[in-house]
């Protein structure tokens, strides 16, 4: 059910991502559903947008590990994220940005969850950078992670990877 949730959500936002639409998709039984999520629509949304940010914070730590500085961080989540979209059909760009764009203003709960997934993902921005010895580790993530944000829209809306493929160069220079 989280699965399908994502994949609705990503494609169509918080609004087409109906329970018919999220119980067709995934098989489960209707009942299901409000046994797991009494909450409703809105504690799935929640838990899918949650359970798909850690997925890429996942990825994004493993990526702060391995690559040899934080430019290298960004580069390889922006290269991820571009295969992710381009190879979705232009349909799945940032798990977190359609909640947070058409429901952080009338939902608490769901504006929660889209400050804590981007508080995490800033974290991991930040600590690399940190690691790596630039100042204002805090305002830089912050910055960059608005940079990914805004490509992965500005990619999805053009159904092209250049705007990706700017902005790796930017974040490059920037660091």
């Amino acid at each position: 059910m989280l699965d399908a949730t994502r994949d609705l959500i990503e494609g169509g936002g918080y609004f087409g991502a109906g329970l018919n639409q999220v119980v067709a998709a995934s098989g489960a039984p209707r009942g299901s559903l409000y046994f797991h999520f009494p909450g409703g629509k809105e504690q799935l949304v929640g838990e899918s947008v949650r359970r798909a940010g850690r997925e890429i914070g996942d990825v994004a730590r493993e990526l702060a590990e391995a690559a040899p500085d934080a430019v290298g961080l960004v580069t390889g989540m922006l290269a991820l994220l571009g295969d992710r979209l381009e190879e979705s059909g232009w349909r799945r760009g940032c798990p977190v940005a359609t909640v947070a764009l058409e429901m952080a203003a009338t939902s608490d709960p769901l504006q929660e969850v889209c400050s804590e997934v981007y508080g995490s993902w800033e974290g991991t921005l930040r600590d690399r950078l940190a690691a790596d010895g630039h100042p204002e580790p805090e305002d830089t993530a912050v910055a960059v992670l608005a940079l990914v944000e805004g490509a992965l829209l500005l990619a999805r809306a053009h159904r092209s990877r250049e705007p990706l493929e700017r902005v790796t160069r930017r974040v490059a220079a920037l660091l």
